[in-house]
């Protein structure tokens, strides 16, 4: 499984011709990197007398954060999982109707399962984005650089995963369902770009000022 591989091993097996993983494994370890530096900031908060008024929110988005980094590496391997029958699916033989038929089927469903996933990464980087607004306003100031670090992870989990849905959705014959998945797709990248980047503008300007 992916996330049970050291992480010189993702990268070698990354970087290699294996198929998987690609860029849906990829994206969705760097949501698990963002959940897990939130998580960081959120344990240097709790404990400390300055954030004593705090302290019971934020274990609460720590609970939620530690939930978000698990289901990251889940969705990394089941990234590849659903790779696996989607490239079979395009070998299938199609010499009579019937065998066209048969394939065109599998295929979509193979196609809209391989869209789901990376949807779900998409969808579970804006929760995190969603909890790194919160830490940056009321977490530990001597952490909130990285806030700012997890904030870029989230987003690249977002527009990393959009590309799978894109590629996936573009072959599929249902177009009232792909263009469906392209457009809750879109919706999330506008809604978790424009959080991401003001998150990450107030971390920079809470940086720079003296």
């Amino acid at each position: 499984m992916i996330k049970d591989l050291k992480i010189s091993e993702f990268y070698e097996t990354l970087s290699s011709k294996a198929p998987v993983p690609g860029g849906g494994g990829a994206s969705a370890l760097g949501g698990a990197l963002g959940a897990a530096l939130g998580s960081m900031v959120g344990n240097l908060t709790v404990g400390k007398k300055r954030y004593a008024d705090v302290e019971e929110e934020v274990q609460g988005l720590l609970e939620r954060l530690e939930g978000l980094g698990r289901d990251m590496l889940v969705l990394a391997d089941r990234d590849a999982e659903v790779f696996a029958p989607l490239a079979a699916s395009y070998g299938l033989p199609a010499t009579t109707p019937e065998e066209k038929a048969q394939k065109e089927q599998v295929l979509e469903k193979n196609l809209l399962a391989a869209s789901l996933v990376p949807i779900e990464i998409m969808e579970k980087s804006v929760e995190i984005m969603d909890i790194l607004k919160i830490l940056a306003e009321k977490g530990s100031r001597m952490a909130v650089s990285d806030v700012g670090v997890a904030v870029q992870f989230a987003r690249a989990a977002l527009l990393g995963a959009v590309m799978n849905v894109y590629i996936n959705t573009k072959s599929m014959k249902n177009r009232e369902k792909a263009e469906e998945l392209n457009a809750h797709a879109a919706r999330l990248v506008k809604a978790g770009t424009a959080q991401a980047d003001e998150i990450y503008g107030g971390v920079a300007e809470t940086l720079m000022t003296r």
